[in-house]
């Protein structure tokens, strides 16, 4: 994401859409009642109303937001609202929907912009490269693309390895294979990072192969399980945290591993909402998590949630929203989508 104006003081922030996780940080920043300004396609009617016939020709309007939707799926943020300023030919009061895709720009304008949306907005902005990492089995390799909105398995290959009392000749060199697909992967996407962990040795054997050349520095850790399961488990490892502090998905895991530790010692914790809403009404929140999913579940209502993030973020508390697309923003919805660190008990 690229900001190109910010004035505050008038609750501006004009911007371009990049990529796909900038839209996903997006909908964590654009929320009802917000203005958002920009270059849409629109259907008007031309000629009188007995020969009119409708167009859709570009416009440059303003909508006041009533509705903000993204499904990662279908890479558009559909910003749904009222009209309040555009040609005359669009009706003020009328409805439309923006389509937010990568390089769009827009201006959104807050009546007061949160730290914690600052924070969003700046990590968007930051985001500019990916961990690749490969989780390794004696004749699996698993590649996955570590992203802002969680992350993407690119591959799971087996290899044609010798088996215990299997004298045959094998053909291939499944590590040396496995490297060359890290190097091809490594060419398509902008990677900062490398990450490679395997359950006992075979990191090791992996590591034979790679040459002294390698474009990229790689670490290593280690892992009891293969697949999308080890890719869960390397992303909570002390050796790996450091390594992916900047990225937002192990930052989440990070803050959601605590909240688990605080509920396993039953004093500093509180989940659901009534007794978050405690917690932050009676000025004790020190961390408030919110999952994607509960914000946009219509079972809840928003502007009670949107409220109680507004009060915590008030009262200097850090406030998390956590994606629902990895394994901890999944743990946070098994507990209601909503929970909060405590400063105290109560």
């Amino acid at each position: 994401m690229k900001v190109t104006h910010k004035d505050l003081k008038k609750g501006e922030v004009k911007l371009t859409t990049e990529s796909l996780d900038d839209l996903w940080y997006l909908s964590h920043i654009v929320e009802p009642k917000d203005l958002v300004s920009g270059k849409t396609m629109r259907k008007v009617k031309i000629g009188d109303s007995e020969n009119a016939k409708v167009v859709r020709k570009p416009v440059f309007i303003t909508i006041e937001v009533e509705k903000v939707d993204f499904t990662k799926s279908s890479n558009v943020l559909k910003i749904l609202g009222v009209v309040r300023e555009g040609p005359e030919d669009v009706p003020s009061g009328s409805h439309h929907s923006f389509n937010v895709e990568e390089n769009t720009q827009i201006k959104i304008t807050k009546e007061k912009w949160l730290k914690y949306q600052l924070d969003k907005l700046d990590e968007a902005c930051k985001q500019k490269s990916n961990t690749l990492i490969l989780i390794l089995d004696r004749d699996v390799a698993t590649f996955a693309l570590l992203k802002s909105s969680g992350y993407d398995i690119l591959l799971e290959t087996r290899g044609d390895v010798q088996k215990k009392g299997d004298d045959s000749v094998i053909k291939g060199d499944f590590f040396a294979e496995t490297v060359k697909l890290l190097q091809d992967y490594l060419n398509r996407y902008e990677v900062n990072s490398v990450l490679v962990a395997s359950p006992g040795f075979w990191k090791e054997e992996f590591k034979k192969k790679v040459p002294d050349d390698f474009p990229k520095k790689i670490f290593y850790a280690t892992c009891n399980d293969s697949g999308r399961k080890g890719v869960d488990e390397v992303l909570k490892r002390d050796e790996v945290k450091t390594l992916l502090k900047e990225d937002r998905i192990a930052k989440e895991t990070i803050v959601v591993e605590q909240l688990l530790t605080e509920i396993s010692k039953g004093k500093l914790a509180a989940y659901g909402l009534d007794e978050v809403k405690k917690s932050i009404e009676a000025g004790a929140v020190k961390t408030l998590l919110v999952t994607d999913n509960y914000i946009r579940s219509e079972d809840h209502n928003y502007e009670e949630t949107d409220n109680l993030m507004k009060l915590a973020d008030s009262l200097k508390a850090e406030v998390h929203v956590i994606s629902s697309d990895h394994d901890a923003g999944k743990k946070l919805d098994g507990l209601g989508g909503i929970a909060s660190i405590l400063r105290y008990e109560i």
